[in-house]
């Protein structure tokens, strides 16, 4: 990795980036807004499921609602991630434990949303009963938002945390 690293450090797109200052404010405004798109879409689905917001709207309208602006605020962030990498590849890709947990912890969650938009599609039923599984549902909508939030830190971390 950390061939590939200096490979990218090297390049024109990368060198122009580690000179130019406007690029790197801009994609890091985009980066923090898309990370408010995604927590805060995060936290209305979950806070429905748990059943402390939208208690009006079925799950499945609350899911509708919020879920594109998730997925939007994910390719936003995975746009501008992508070129941040690029701008300092040694930082994340050369060792960084933080960078590493990041990545784990978005696979993760990303998983879990897929997962989740499965099964409510399946069993929109499921989410709307006050059956004695919506304990279970509780904990995992307490879970994933405290995974968001957990990545939400780590990607801080990034610029802190170095190994190597």
């Amino acid at each position: 990795m950390q061939e590939f690293a200096q490979w990218l450090a090297d390049g024109v797109f990368s060198q122009w980036l580690q000179r130019a200052l406007w690029p790197i404010i801009l994609l890091q405004t985009l980066h923090i807004l898309a990370i408010a798109m995604v927590l805060s879409s995060v936290a209305m689905v979950e806070l429905r499921v748990l059943g402390l917001a939208s208690s009006a709207q079925s799950m499945t309208r609350t899911a509708q609602r919020f879920l594109p602006w998730l997925w939007a605020g994910l390719g936003l962030l995975a746009a501008s991630g992508i070129v941040l990498v690029i701008a300092e590849p040694k930082r994340t890709l050369d060792n960084n434990p933080a960078f590493q947990l990041k990545m784990l912890m978005l696979a993760i969650a990303i998983a879990m949303t897929v997962a989740f938009q499965i099964s409510l599609r399946r069993n929109a039923g499921l989410w709307e009963t006050k059956a004695p599984g919506r304990k279970t549902l509780g904990v995992l909508a307490v879970l994933t938002l405290t995974l968001w939030l957990a990545i939400a830190v780590a990607g801080r971390w990034i610029a802190y945390v170095r190994e190597g």
